[in-house]
């Protein structure tokens, strides 16, 4: 066993210092979260960094020692409080995180850190508003089991990609499919550059026929788009066919006159022809790799549900010892509009998806007498609460990490607002905490500005 006398480490991990005091991991973890053990620092990625000086002290506490360490007090919200929980720099896009791009989503160093304080190995942790599966993904690799619920058919779809846990036989699958692709994308390039005909590539295979589309699709973009799309739709594993149709749909928007993910304006991008299928080959073998070094982490003894459903219709989940979600705002984002063209191409129903939406900008900006207010979000969520104080455990947490936004003129405090509305349904408010959000998150529309901070809301399921 290493004392004092090793070199210096002042990154050593959990796993390491379990290792050292000859206990198991979880055990650690359970003398953490019980306050029996000073919390350790955090290194920019969110995981605890023991110093030798911390680790020596579990060590001598393992061996019965107690005095010779501090005990904190009782209070797992005293851990939590001393947590930087700004993550400056710390890396995002890890394992599956980055797979498709999804605005607003928050950063997965969160969850990460409400999960390992606040449930065990073997919980199931969810998230009422999953969105790309953030949470989701991190309760797997922490041995939890998961469940998410989200009226988005293209947010369940990406949520379930990067989830699955992929076999070596559907990894040589989507690289053959990446190297079909690109050798299409080549040949069309080619065809292109030898100015022997003017004819371009044109596939047989279905496109969405709806009047605005060719605003938003060059021709020959349309025409491999369709070819791509095929190529997912004829894969037999849904598994794989998933991961195809998630990398299809990364593109979408990449490739149309679309401005951005967060700008549902127009502009020309001067795509190529033969662009398009050597951006898709390329997803392919980024989701390829993501999923596969995902798979090596994840065990499939650890589940994941995932059920495309609006919240306000009561849907049937398995019961969550611990919930953590990004709620939307009021007014802050319209994922039907701007995910519009990634819907239509998929086939999905984006108009019920923009009536079920909660919280859309286009909802709360109209000045129609049917426009929304911040009663219609308290009315929203009130039935929300009642149904999660049924689905929580007792004595279980809901943690929402949200932000204050503005609606006609006024500042709307939605922590408050939601901790007020919890209270009401049997609810305590146990922890509030501010944070500082990187400059390149949740940046919505210019109109009603940008979110730059907000706060972790941790609520306590009570018995009534």
């Amino acid at each position: 066993m290493q004392t004092m006398e090793a070199t210096l480490n002042n990154s050593i991990s959990t796993s390491e210092v379990a290792n050292r005091a000859g206990v198991h991991k979880d055990t650690l973890l359970r003398w953490l979260r019980r306050g029996l053990i000073n919390e350790p620092a955090r290194d920019r990625n969110g995981w605890r960094s023991f110093s030798e000086e911390e680790a020596l002290k579990v060590v001598l506490y393992a061996q019965n020692f107690p005095d010779h360490i501090s005990v904190v007090k009782d209070n797992r919200f005293d851990t939590l409080e001393v947590i930087d929980w700004d993550f400056s720099g710390a890396k995002t896009n890890y394992l599956t995180h980055g797979l498709h791009p999804y605005p607003a989503k928050f950063i997965p160093q969160i969850p990460n850190a409400l999960i390992q304080e606040l449930s065990s190995i073997g919980d199931t942790v969810g998230d009422i508003f999953c969105g790309s599966g953030t949470t989701l993904v991190e309760a797997l690799t922490l041995k939890r089991n998961a469940v998410g619920i989200d009226a988005n058919p293209l947010a369940c779809l990406i949520a379930r990609s990067k989830t699955n846990i992929l076999l070596e036989e559907d990894t040589l699958i989507l690289y053959e499919l990446a190297k079909k692709s690109r050798a299409l994308s080549e040949s069309i390039s080619e065809f292109q550059k030898s100015n022997l005909f003017s004819q371009t590539f044109i596939s047989s295979h279905w496109r969405p026929a709806v009047k605005s589309h060719d605003f938003w699709f060059e021709p020959h973009v349309t025409e491999e788009l369709a070819e791509a799309l095929h190529y997912c739709q004829s894969l037999t594993s849904p598994i794989v066919k998933d991961l195809a149709l998630t990398a299809f749909s990364s593109i979408v928007v990449a490739v149309s006159k679309q401005d951005s993910d967060t700008r549902y304006v127009r502009r020309e991008k001067n795509i190529q022809a033969g662009d398009t299928l050597k951006r898709f080959a390329r997803a392919i073998e980024q989701v390829a790799n993501a999923s596969r070094e995902f798979s090596e982490l994840a065990e499939d003894r650890f589940s994941c549900n995932i059920i495309a459903e609006n919240l306000l219709s009561n849907p049937v989940v398995p019961r969550m010892d611990l919930m953590v979600c990004s709620p939307p705002y009021p007014n802050a984002y319209s994922y039907h509009l701007y995910h519009r063209t990634r819907m239509l191409w998929l086939g999905m129903d984006q108009p019920k998806f923009k009536k079920e939406e909660i919280g859309s900008h286009r909802k709360y900006s109209s000045t129609g007498k049917n426009g929304a207010t911040v009663e219609t979000f308290r009315e929203e969520f009130s039935n929300i609460m009642k149904w999660l104080s049924v689905n929580l455990k007792k004595g279980g947490y809901a943690c929402f990490v949200v932000g204050d936004s503005t609606l006609k003129g006024e500042k709307i405090d939605n922590s408050s607002l939601i901790s007020d509305i919890g209270s009401s349904v049997g609810f305590r408010e146990v922890a509030r905490i501010d944070r500082t959000m990187q400059s390149t998150k949740k940046a919505f529309h210019p109109t009603h500005g940008k979110i730059k901070t907000e706060q972790i809301l941790i609520l306590e399921n009570q018995d009534r």
